[in-house]
């Protein structure tokens, strides 16, 4: 308990151990956020069995993959599955590298676990994607595209030999971006529609209070109309679109509304209109739509739509796998001549960002307590190895 009389939170430090108890491995967490000046160093302890392993050595590895499709398929030659970074290091027996500075983490773990206990670390090259995946279709359940990363702990004679799974384990881990800390100015866009046999035109503009929205925060959208013309509107859609581009592969553009009102406002000729709107994007009303990008999964259990993707300079757009972002869309239906049958339409698009924000730190520095979850939820990736035998 803390000095004002609260409850601290204990520090979650999560577990897995091989079949054959041969190794043990302990992340400090699971989630490794991106800042744009820096990333979060994977750190993590393995505790290992030195009479058991003999003469094998005991690897660690740090994987980001790309999949695409169902696993067991080839495209033009290609599989579907590309390796965007690979990083291995042998921690048993120690390869006579300097140590590198511990983690306060780290250090709790080898206090507890004793001198067994081999510290890890791995720092993220700063060109690597978030965490993101896109769902399949109800109907094509086996056709799934991800970005994940994972660790994976493992015990081999030398690292040409296959590897066993009943002497390695492996931890799913996401790498994470949180909203940026910046105001950005209020995101507008206007467009001026001339009519056939009108004098003057319609105007309409439509604007958001911020750049950044955060994950299940309403939007409001401000839309403000001057009808200069002879046309009469009937209706108004107001509508965010989630786009994703897949650029490794295939190439693919999905652009799918995941939020979205239709409106019977009508604007007479020679009129104004103003007023809000509001929508909620959310992961919930979207299940079993392909094409939406959600944010990377650990365990099997909900997640929610994927964060837009930020490109830091330089960055290379085909090693992200997959780029993500976010548009509110402003339609005015215009009835013509013929009614709906040759009607148009005024529209304007306004980007902005979707993300979470920076969560704040509750957690003690100083705290020495912290709890052991065994890591039993599976990536699908996971899901599908397990079931496998050596």
């Amino acid at each position: 308990m803390s000095a004002d009389g609260k409850t601290s939170k204990k520090n979650i430090v999560y577990k897995k151990v091989t079949r054959d108890k041969s190794i043990a491995a302990y992340l400090s967490k699971r989630d490794f956020v991106d800042h744009g000046t820096h990333i979060d160093p994977v750190d993590g302890v393995l505790l290992v069995d030195a009479g058991y392993l003999r003469d094998l050595k005991v690897y660690c590895r740090l994987k980001c993959t790309f999949h695409y499709g169902p696993e067991d398929i080839e495209m033009i030659g290609q599989a579907f599955q590309r390796d965007l970074y690979v990083s291995t290091i042998q921690i048993f027996p120690q390869a006579g590298e300097e140590p590198k500075s511990l983690t306060k983490m780290q250090e709790r773990l080898m206090k507890k676990l004793g001198d067994k206990a081999l510290p890890f670390t791995f720092q993220f090259p700063n060109y690597l994607p978030c965490s993101v995946c896109l769902q399949p279709g109800a109907n094509d359940p086996d056709k799934f595209c991800s970005v994940d990363f994972e660790v994976t702990a493992f015990c081999v004679s030398s690292l040409e030999e296959k590897i066993h799974k009943r002497s390695s384990v492996r931890l799913s881990i996401r790498k994470v971006q949180y909203a940026p800390d910046r105001a950005g100015s209020s995101p507008t866009a206007q467009i001026s529609k001339h009519f056939l046999m009108s004098d003057q035109p319609l105007h309409l503009q439509a604007s958001l209070n911020k750049e950044i929205y955060y994950h299940e925060e309403p939007i409001n959208v401000s839309v403000q109309v001057t009808n200069n013309s002879s046309k009469h509107v009937k209706s108004i859609k107001i509508a965010v679109e989630q786009t994703t581009n897949v650029v490794l592969y295939s190439n693919d553009k999905y652009t799918e509304e995941v939020a979205a009102e239709e409106a019977s406002d009508q604007i007479a000729p020679g009129s104004t209109f103003s007023k809000t709107y509001v929508l909620l994007p959310l992961m919930a009303n979207n299940r079993g739509k392909h094409g939406i990008a959600l944010d990377g999964k650990i365990k099997q259990e909900g997640t929610n739509l994927a964060s837009s993707t930020i490109l830091k300079e330089g960055t290379d757009r085909e090693v992200q796998g997959m780029l993500v972002s976010y548009t509110i869309k402003v339609s005015l239906l215009i009835p013509g001549m013929l009614g709906d049958i040759t009607s148009s339409d005024a529209t304007v698009e306004i980007p902005f960002l979707l993300m979470h924000p920076s969560p704040e730190n509750n957690k003690n520095p100083e705290d020495d307590d912290f709890a052991i979850e065994e890591a039993s939820g599976l990536s699908p990736q996971e899901t599908a190895d397990a079931e496998d035998d050596d």
